[in-house]
């Protein structure tokens, strides 16, 4: 029992002196160019990497990498056994959530996430002309997170009679008309690189902008409006669905899931480097919403953006769209194969490649269904979505049914067919929708041990099952699920549902982001004679 422990120690030792030491490397970065005296400061060990360098010239970027994060992460332990020694007492933050409900205040100094207040469910007496700068709009099931979510949360707000001018790529396909909401499009050629055209999109907005009504609010979903121009708007919001901070992690884990034959890729000093720059040109966007509670902490404490700027608005789904029909799940286990008596019914959805974690999954299903006759003959695992691994999958067996892309009330009934879902994402980043789309469907669900997942979503075993990016972790929580049955894992999903209906539905999410927009709006408290950025306002509802 010791000797299978020691590994799992050593690989969280790691985590933590990698993890100080990027911090402690951002805050040199950033801090070197205006204070000589942590220059000189730093200098004896910058003369100590410079002889390492020279005495190994043989040596991989990566492993200078690995010392230079080491030295540092020394620096930093003396304000890291600070802040743990204080993280008990210190953390307040969900005591004053509480207390804050029960009485007026500033909104912009909440620090949770803002579904967990209720709003109005009726449009409040200012309606408002939104500008929306998205790389690229949805068509169909093709779009990925940052899309859907551009499409879920504005199309709610147009329900709700705002006016939505949406700046965006134009596409061979015609943009779909949604007669019950004012929804404008003004498409531009992308650029060279396949992103929005900068110069041509801001141009579309200054003329909406001089020529009509101005522009209540504008937001970007993530870099749709670069920095440059975001600059000096106060009345805009980005919300952030990735950020580099959060991918390093993600790049540890691919890394120590590299095959031996398999190059080592130089993209950890990249990667620094990237958040570095992020941390510089963020101070330009005026406030930012942090689609997990885990992004909002980094954005507050790594990037160094004033609380009062930085607002959690979790992810939301339609949840008239997605939710338990046990007889319609039944019909589509029946559809696509699934026999009456199969022990349980496992399903995967998304992209199905490498960065998604199938990789992982593929290698555990493989190794249980070696190992255990009953799970091999029994299980039945459901893959929706496209990519390389779809055939992959295929060659572990008849239970294993590729079901290819799903349009959205397919994949609702895919939901439903399902005694729990996997996602086994090695992409530390945002908010999956996935996950919430199966909690929404009443569906327990399982999911990587990265701080946005067990931070947001599968907050405890009563939702579901969390592993570490390792196959064997896997195939524990796969070994898991078979002793608990579906009994254990329908209770489960109840609980996830509850959790989902409190937080991650479009209008929860919606309304969040209404009042914030109106908060934030130009004049809205002159022109209204309201303060939107207090609340509770008198129609909003109290729990």
């Amino acid at each position: 029992m010791h000797m299978r422990k020691i590994p799992q120690v050593k690989q969280h030792t790691l985590y933590l002196v990698l993890d100080l030491g990027i911090r402690s490397t951002l805050f040199l970065h950033l801090r070197s160019y205006s204070s000589p005296n942590l220059l000189i400061r730093s200098l004896p060990f910058f003369l100590w990497y410079s002889t390492m360098a020279k005495d190994h010239p043989t040596s991989s970027n990566f492993h200078h990498l690995c010392y230079f994060l080491f030295a540092f992460s020394i620096l930093s332990s003396i304000s890291f056994v600070y802040w743990s020694r204080c993280l008990a007492p210190c953390n307040t933050e969900s005591t004053i959530a509480l207390s804050k409900q029960s009485q007026s205040f500033d909104l912009l100094a909440y620090p949770s996430a803002w579904n967990h207040l209720s709003f109005s469910p009726n449009p409040p007496p200012r309606l408002l002309k939104i500008a929306l700068f998205v790389k690229r709009w949805p068509h169909r099931n093709l779009a990925g997170g940052l899309e859907r979510h551009a499409l879920t949360l504005h199309l709610a707000l147009a329900r709700r009679g705002h006016e939505i001018h949406v700046f965006t790529t134009s596409s061979n396909s015609a943009f779909p008309d949604y007669p019950d909401a004012k929804i404008r499009f003004h498409p531009t050629p992308p650029s060279p690189a396949g992103y929005l055209n900068q110069a041509l999109a801001w141009e579309q907005f200054r003329i909406q902008n001089t020529t009509e009504k101005p522009f209540d609010v504008i937001h970007t979903e993530s870099v749709g409006l670069f920095h440059g121009r975001a600059r000096n708007l106060s009345h805009l919001a980005v919300s952030w669905h990735g950020i580099a901070y959060e991918t390093i992690h993600s790049d540890i884990v691919q890394d120590l899931l590299r095959g031996p034959q398999e190059p080592r890729h130089p993209v950890l000093t990249e990667r620094v480097a990237k958040v570095i720059d992020e941390v510089k040109f963020f101070r330009d966007y005026a406030h930012h919403v942090a689609t997990s509670d885990h992004v909002g902490d980094v954005l507050k404490r790594i990037y160094m953006i004033p609380e009062e700027r930085v607002h959690i608005i979790v992810n939301g789904v339609d949840e008239d769209i997605y939710k338990p029909d046990a007889a319609s799940g039944q019909e589509f286990r029946r559809k696509v194969g699934v026999p009456d008596h199969a022990t349980l019914v496992i399903g995967l959805a998304g992209r199905l490649v490498k960065d998604k974690g199938h990789p992982l999954i593929f290698e555990a299903l493989k190794q249980v269904f070696m190992e255990n006759e009953s799970f091999q003959r029994n299980i039945y695992v459901l893959v929706a979505g496209d990519g390389p691994w779809g055939n992959r999958y295929k060659e572990l067996g008849p239970n294993l049914l590729v079901l290819g892309p799903l349009e959205q009330k397919q994949l609702a009934r895919f939901y439903n067919s399902l005694d729990i879902f996997i996602n086994p994402t090695l992409r530390a980043q945002g908010l999956d929708h996935t996950f919430i789309e199966a909690m929404l469907s009443g569906v327990s669900v399982m999911g990587t041990r990265f701080a946005s997942i067990t931070g947001s979503l599968i907050v405890g075993p009563e939702i579901g099952y969390t592993f570490l990016p390792t196959v064997d972790s896997l195939k524990k929580c796969l070994y898991r699920i078979l002793v608990d049955g579906k009994g254990v894992l329908a209770k489960k999903g109840e609980v996830a549902r509850n959790r989902a209906m409190q937080l991650f539905t479009a209008a929860k999410m919606a309304a969040a982001y209404e009042r914030l927009f109106l908060c934030i709006s130009e004049g809205a408290k002159v022109k209204d004679n309201i303060d939107y950025c207090k609340y509770p306002l008198p129609w909003d509802r109290r729990r």
